[in-house]
């Protein structure tokens, strides 16, 4: 649909930022007119602010290869090169890491060349060169570690195993997994993550990494958080704690463990969730950017079960129930 030029900014609580967007998507859609190029020209200089939204949108266009995922893995990767070693020293000879691509995509992706060059890496994180077990995009996988514990690995998932006589540790690179612990009085459980580590004191529990950060849930027994600020906390069933190098430790906190975790039973589960969380949470298991236009529509509240297996399920469930337009174009998808 054109965006309409003349006073589209009045209508609907529409902003500048929003009808910039639109226009960027149309002219990068394929099936832009020398016509409608015109009216963006003559769009943008309308004023100053126009033309601000304007370059923000492009911007906005150029960076849509970088999700949240993929800015995590790229702050991690300097610190694999650096660490990598000294993490693998102890690991179980039988793992082996699996081969990577020589060269990463870094820097933002032009998107007229997007389609062609961002297909190939788009769905592997770069850590998941250097680890002994990774997932791709959209994908779960249920591992055995060496001493006989399960890790439920979720989306865009890597981590390492470095065992030794004395502990079993497990550096969570990024992504999120679900370790059911097999008991060793003799070898502390460890997991490694944002710069803190979580002590499994016979439990099942999760530590998801987003970025900076990481967030530790124990669904069953007791978990031993520590800071990278030395602080610390024991966390029972049915609490999470946030810590991470920039940040002191936060919690515990009680949590609905059910429903987060319910991604290792192949499901999404929102319970009155603004929309914008709702999407960015679904971003993470598809390769590109969803982006919701308008901000009334991002505090919308969304409830209900929803299928990993059929993400674009979720979407159309949105197109019925709220009305709301969804505009699927090459890596990138649009809600208004």
């Amino acid at each position: 649909m054109k965006p309409d030029v003349s006073n589209s900014s009045a209508e609907g609580g529409r902003d500048l930022r929003d009808e910039a967007i639109d226009w960027i998507a149309r002219l990068r859609s394929g099936r832009a007119t020398p016509a409608d190029h015109a009216a963006f020209a003559a769009w943008r200089r309308t004023s100053t602010a126009h033309e601000a939204a304007a370059r923000e949108a492009e911007t906005l266009w150029l960076d849509l290869g970088n999700t949240p995922s993929a800015a995590a893995f790229a702050r991690r990767r300097g610190a694999l090169h650096a660490g990598g070693d000294a993490e693998s020293r102890h690991r179980d000879p039988a793992n082996h890491r699996r081969p990577g691509r020589r060269t990463l995509l870094v820097g933002a992706i032009a998107a007229s060349v997007l389609v062609a060059v961002m297909a190939p890496v788009a769905s592997w994180p770069p850590a998941g060169l250097y680890s002994d077990y990774a997932t791709s995009v959209g994908e779960r996988r249920r591992i055995q570690l060496p001493d006989g514990s399960i890790a439920f690995l979720n989306t865009a998932t890597a981590l390492s195993v470095s065992y030794s006589d004395a502990t079993r540790r497990v550096v969570l690179h990024a992504g999120e997994a679900l370790f059911e612990v097999t008991r060793d009085p003799g070898r502390p459980f460890i997991v490694a993550a944002a710069g803190g580590e979580a002590q499994a004191l016979g439990t099942a529990f999760a530590v998801r990494d987003d970025g900076g950060s990481a967030d530790v849930l124990v669904r069953e027994g007791s978990v031993m958080v520590r800071g990278a600020d030395g602080s610390s906390a024991r966390l029972e069933a049915g609490q999470h704690a946030t810590l991470g190098p920039d940040r002191n430790l936060v919690g515990p906190v009680p949590i609905d463990t059910a429903a987060a975790t319910a991604w290792t039973r192949g499901k999404l589960i929102f319970n009155r969730r603004a929309l914008g969380e709702v999407m960015a949470e679904l971003e993470r298991y598809q390769t590109g950017r969803i982006i919701v236009i308008a901000d009334r529509l991002r505090q919308v509240e969304v409830t209900g079960v929803f299928d990993l297996d059929d993400p674009a399920g979720l979407l159309r469930v949105l197109e019925r129930t709220l009305g709301v337009e969804v505009v699927r174009l090459p890596f990138v998808t649009l809600i208004r």
